[in-house]
């Protein structure tokens, strides 16, 4: 592995204007590290990723690298890109145990996270680092938030959430698991309680649905339901999922590793909204597709579709007499997720979209003073990357927002002395 890494390494051009950057989105500095670690510097290289992006370590296994980093690596126009992924998980799994902390300075200040997903352990990283009290409140029994709960083992294992686990607690971090803010515990009892600011990254669990007859009965599933634990799934030999994208993919992998024999994809377009990564080992697992094809009703052997034209304008239709029924033990609705609303309706003063997601403005503070929120209960399903991109910028909002009341405290303070 160490020696593929360095002969991968080697391959970088090292460029002027390095395109792999501006192709990630929180623009990893992939030249500057894989100079560093051939300069035999791996903890400096290590130490670059994780301050640009605490979840370098996941981020390199999960990311769609073909379109952002190695998609836009110069390399890449005629032959091999350089595989920036592989050099990135190996400094960085190398790294992340052996990152020093040092001695933080505590402020006394508490800031309360809801939700520990992407978004809210960078956060909590962040914040902690520059001495914070933090507490995150996550509604499941571990945290990881749709690390955990919604990418497979296969593509992401839970020990490396367990090592991140380990770390939030060394940067003093409390965790309250099976905490569901909303609740029994609102948002008014943090700030009762003393916490300065509250972070929302409760991330979207609800699912979407078709709207067909047929949703209701019981060889019918939704895929964040079925990713969450497949294990307690009993799917039968033959499984449909309606959906193309990345989440479909991990649930027809996951399914054949969970005794499918037979497991068919159907999407309306001609195209895949999942990665051709992923698609292309959906395929060699044995995965097949059917394109340009509609459900119209879920039955209890199977679905029946109807097959789409297109107008050559992008605009599909049923085309009359083509509703066929599409044999299954088992049907998964893969169709992506939205918000669940439970928190923000016992939350006063928090506006919403008209598909349930936070109003916020673009440091992430929401319409409510002191509330602030990022990742995909703001932006709808998103990459990881996004995520971490997004919540450094309101990392930085909740400490100016909290050094702002520290000012007016002070500046109150010294009038009454006057």
């Amino acid at each position: 592995m160490a020696h593929h890494v360095l002969n991968e390494a080697k391959r970088c051009l090292n460029c002027k204007k390095p395109m792999c950057m501006e192709g990630c989105p929180i623009h990893t500095p992939i030249p500057k590290m894989i100079k560093t670690l051939l300069d035999g510097d791996i903890d400096a290289a290590g130490k670059m990723l994780f301050e640009n992006n605490p979840l370098s370590l996941i981020c390199s296994l999960i990311c769609n690298h073909e379109n952002q980093c190695e998609g836009h690596c110069v390399l890449n126009r005629k032959g091999s890109p350089v595989h920036a992924s592989y050099i990135e998980n190996y400094v960085s799994d190398y790294y992340f145990d052996r990152l020093e902390f040092g001695d933080i300075k505590k402020n006394g200040k508490k800031v309360a996270i809801i939700g520990s997903g992407p978004a809210g352990i960078t956060i909590a990283i962040i914040l902690a680092r520059r001495g914070y009290d933090i507490t995150i409140f996550e509604g499941k029994e571990q945290i990881g938030g749709v690390l955990r709960y919604g990418i497979p083992e296969f593509r992401l294992p839970k020990s490396i959430l367990d090592r991140y686990k380990e770390r939030l607690y060394e940067l003093g971090i409390k965790i309250r698991p099976n905490t569901l803010v909303g609740g029994s515990i609102k948002i008014d009892d943090l700030f009762r309680d003393g916490y300065l600011a509250v972070f929302i990254g409760i991330g979207v669990w609800r699912p979407n649905t078709l709207h067909i007859k047929g949703e209701s009965l019981g060889n019918v599933h939704y895929a964040i339901n079925y990713l969450t634990n497949p294990d307690v799934y009993r799917l039968g030999e033959r499984v449909n999922i309606i959906g193309a994208g990345n989440s479909a993919m991990d649930v027809a992998r996951t399914a054949l590793r969970h005794g499918a024999r037979e497991v068919t994809i159907y999407s309306r377009h001609d195209y895949f909204a999942a990665s051709e990564h992923e698609v292309n080992y959906a395929r060699l697992e044995g995965v097949t597709f059917k394109m340009h094809i509609e459900p119209v009703e879920i039955v209890d052997e199977g679905v029946i579709y109807a097959d789409l034209e297109c107008d050559g304008k992008g605009h599909l239709s049923r085309i009359p007499g083509t509703e066929h029924l599409e044999p299954a033990d088992s049907t998964i609705i893969a169709i992506s997720q939205g918000a669940d609303n439970m928190l923000v309706a016992n939350t006063g003063g928090l506006d919403v979209t008209d598909r349930g997601l936070l109003v916020t403005n673009t440091f992430g503070e929401t319409t409510r003073d002191g509330i602030f929120a990022s990742g995909d209960v703001v932006n709808g399903a998103r990459t990881v990357v996004e995520a971490v991109k997004y919540s450094k910028l309101v990392a930085d909002a909740i400490d100016e927002y909290i050094q702002d009341l520290d000012k007016k405290d002070d500046a109150e303070k010294a009038a009454e002395e006057t």
